[in-house]
């Protein structure tokens, strides 16, 4: 449930500093849904919103951030987590979605953020294909304010699932893709399964 927050006006008065808020889970969990729908709030409020996402992501759209449900919301496309501050200057809300392709800095620049009075919003997948923490994510809901974490349906047996299982044999880390490469599994059904590729290196 999205917690009740004090004005970002209120806040700017007083000189107090913003929040982070991390949106995580597996693929099809609603992580995006969730997020776009917390910022689509924040501009029916007129808050001045500004939206980040990587570049690498141009699965449904090479500018705007798009769910699984096709529901969408403009966005700025973004090759590092430091173009944020560049950007987010005079705004009061901060979407970043798929956040786990971004570097280690990306938790750095989500402080500074917050100190600077800003709301800030992420969305991103906790784990890998492998089931192992994803990149700046676990860091990220350390030093969160606020921590949803979202789950799927198992494709196996119907369970809440909190894993992404990949169906193809690829070892890449960064390996885009939908329901062609990936299905969403629960703990016990992605175990019982073949994990790993051959290749894979822990």
């Amino acid at each position: 449930m999205e917690p009740q927050f004090r004005s970002l006006r209120d806040s700017e008065n007083t000189h107090q500093a913003g929040w982070i808020e991390v949106v995580a889970g597996c693929m099809f969990s609603g992580k995006t849904e969730e997020l776009i729908r917390r910022l689509k709030r924040a501009v029916i409020a007129k808050q001045h919103v500004e939206i980040f996402k990587p570049t690498i992501d141009t699965r449904y759209h090479i500018e705007n951030i798009v769910s699984h449900n096709h529901n969408s919301i403009r966005s700025t496309p973004v090759s590092s987590a430091k173009e944020i501050i560049l950007r987010a200057v005079d705004c009061n809300v901060v979407g970043i979605d798929e956040a786990q392709f971004f570097g280690s800095e990306l938790a750095e620049v989500c402080n500074m953020l917050a100190f600077s009075g800003k709301r800030v919003i992420v969305a991103g997948l906790d784990m890998d294909f492998a089931g192992k923490p994803f990149g700046p994510m676990p860091e990220l809901m350390a030093i969160a304010d606020y921590v949803s974490k979202v789950h799927a349906i198992c494709m196996v047996c119907g369970a809440p699932a909190g894993y992404s299982y990949r169906l193809v044999n690829n070892n890449e880390t960064l390996l885009l893709g939908e329901t062609n490469i990936y299905e969403a599994r629960c703990r016990t059904c992605f175990h019982q399964s073949e994990v790993l590729p051959p290749n894979y290196e822990s």
